[in-house]
């Protein structure tokens, strides 16, 4: 059978329209017989064609030709016909495909894939600590899970067994925590990939790098473990152990490095540590660093300058007071954006080697100044109630002493402006005389919304080095991300070598967030990796059981069809989502490659 075009004029006008034709034998020989006509119109499209000429194979009884291309074609798979039981009709096995699939391109995206291939040990496992290392951060990017809860819920409800070719029955826990030993002594090697990838796939440079610590607590005592100890936690949970994280980040946010010191380690102590391993890593260089205050030391200042480093940190709020004359100046500010200005002051000592930025935020001074007017109301009101209630019944001093202390020490912004004084008679608190100091309300309403930077950087653009400074906002959103989205905090493991290689784990999970972030921005689609995955968890897999005239049932694995706006997202990444998981492996390859 065969499709044929067929011709006829009529009223001066030419219509054509098409009929499936049939070869058959005759006493006179062979004659063509029309089986149907298709219709009067200008011409079937690329599908319909296709459809009639596979039926016309079905009825020749011929053999369907096997397909010669990828997920990739252009044109059509030629479509196969079938005879099905609507009402025996199942969709069995749905799978997660969309957070996954995107995470496997991520990793591939950012080659370590081919690192983990190079420098994981290689044995007569059924599984490589390749593939253990991707399932272990493709858990973490997509599900924040425990290796328990991987091996137990997460990884056989994924299509991860059709991306990987890895059953569920072999990723079991204790396989899991093995790929953590395996990681942890390429960590070093790790860093210096992620820096040859970042320069290639963005470009970055390294000569700015920011620093920041941040913590993370354990659930349990961890005995084992001598770096949980107690200290001060920014996740508010004092009453935990906990390990804290020093991580360098470039401008772009892209993790570069860590280091795990213990939960009882000062900020400003670990900065000889980092410097030190990066400096091993990629040789001494003139590198600009931009750190918080909680870093600044003389000690770490000199030993920055000692290996020719640049640097531009944060200043203790209290040196402001050196230069209360410029602060009242009105001249020599630049403004940064609307409602940021800012100007460049040399050292106070008259040392060439150091200059001072200073810096005013409107919005940052209304919000200290309602900080301050709240506490203020709030303690004088407190006192007032301490006084009025001494002079009807007087109390003994250490008590009152204790109450007064703790109601200043739950209003910092406003204890320095309150001059309290305890009356007392007869070795007992009659009453409060309390005063506001006027001075130091001045002081405060001058200082609202002020900060000072401290660099040796030769730049004499101020404008600039506030625009280096604040870049460290994105190590605080890494440290946000890393906590929050991929499940760095609490800490479950409870030995020192698997809470490290957690962390590590996590690490990898923030180089891929940054990664779909980074490549997000490229696209022109912002920045906001979490609504990408969103849309992207809507995506499954799942097979349709189909019962079919003369034999059983067909199955069939699929990916379900995008809804429209993720289909629109997935076009302007250039990701494209295969529709059978069988072949899913090159097509990541591919994806990787882009």
């Amino acid at each position: 059978m065969f499709l044929r075009r067929n011709r006829k004029r009529a009223g001066g006008e030419v219509y054509e329209y098409w009929t499936l034709v049939e070869s058959v034998r005759t006493a006179r020989g062979p004659r063509q017989r029309v089986v149907a006509t298709l219709g009067k119109h200008p011409g079937l499209d690329e599908d319909e064609r296709a459809g009639w000429e596979e039926i016309a194979r079905l009825l020749d009884g011929q053999p369907r030709s096997p397909s010669q291309g990828d997920l990739f074609r252009d044109e059509p798979e030629p479509p196969e016909w079938a005879c099905v039981n609507l009402k025996g009709l199942r969709v069995e096995r749905v799978r997660e495909f969309g957070k996954v699939y995107l995470g496997l391109a991520l990793w591939r995206r950012l080659g370590l894939h081919e690192f983990f291939e190079a420098h994981a040990r290689q044995g007569r496992e059924q599984v490589d600590w390749a593939t253990v290392a991707c399932i272990l951060s493709l858990g973490r990017f997509c599900a924040q899970g425990s290796e328990l809860a991987l091996s137990e819920h997460w990884y056989a409800t994924t299509a991860l067994d059709d991306l990987l070719g890895v059953s569920a029955e072999n990723v079991y826990d204790n396989r899991l925590y093995r790929g953590l030993d395996e990681l942890l002594p390429l960590r070093d090697e790790l860093f210096g990939h992620l820096r040859e990838r970042y320069r290639s796939l963005f470009g970055s440079r390294f000569e700015f790098l920011l620093y920041d610590v941040t913590s993370t607590y354990f659930e349990g005592q961890a005995e084992r473990n001598p770096q949980a100890q107690r200290g001060y936690s920014r996740d508010n949970r004092s009453d935990c152990k906990q390990v804290c994280i020093g991580l360098v980040v470039t401008p772009e946010g892209l993790p570069l490095a860590y280091e795990v010191f213990p939960g009882n380690r000062a900020d400003v102590t670990t900065v000889e540590d980092i410097v030190d391993l990066m400096e091993r890593k990629y040789g001494r260089a003139e590198r600009i660093w931009a750190m918080d205050r909680g870093m600044v030391s003389e000690e770490n200042l000199d030993y920055l300058r000692e290996r020719e480093a640049l640097y531009i940190v944060g200043t203790p709020k209290g040196r402001l007071r050196t230069f209360e004359r410029e602060l009242h100046q009105s001249s020599d500010w630049k403004q940064v954006e609307p409602g940021v200005e800012v100007k460049l002051i040399d050292h106070p000592d008259g040392q060439g080697r150091e200059r001072y930025v200073l810096c005013r935020s409107e919005a940052r001074h209304e919000k200290e100044a309602a900080m301050l007017r709240r506490q203020r109301d709030r303690l004088r009101a407190k006192l007032e109630q301490i006084d009025a209630s001494l002079r009807r019944r007087p109390q003994k001093l250490e008590p009152v002493g204790r109450r007064i202390g703790r109601w200043l020490g739950r209003n910092t912004a406003a204890e320095k402006v309150f001059d309290v004084e305890v009356l007392i008679e007869d070795d007992k608190a009659v009453g409060l005389r309390i005063k506001e100091d006027d001075s130091k309300m001045e002081w405060a309403a001058a200082s609202q919304g002020t900060y000072l930077l401290r660099t040796n950087c030769t730049e004499q653009d101020p404008v600039k080095l506030w625009r280096w400074y604040i870049h460290l906002t994105e190590i605080e959103d890494a440290f946000r991300v890393g906590k929050s989205d991929l499940g760095l905090r609490p800490l479950y493991h409870q030995r020192e070598d698997r809470v490290q290689a957690h962390i590590m784990v996590c690490f990898l999970a923030l180089a891929m967030w940054r990664c779909l972030e980074m490549w997000l921005s490229a696209k022109g689609l912002g920045d906001c990796a979490r609504q990408v995955l969103e849309q992207m968890a809507t995506i499954h897999s799942m097979d349709v059981v189909l019962p079919v005239k003369g034999s059983t049932t067909v199955r069939l694995r699929l990916v379900a069809k995008p809804e429209k706006l993720t289909s629109d997202l997935l076009a302007h990444m250039d990701l494209r989502i295969p529709t059978r998981p069988k072949t899913i492996q090159n097509v990541v390859e591919k994806i990787g490659g882009q």
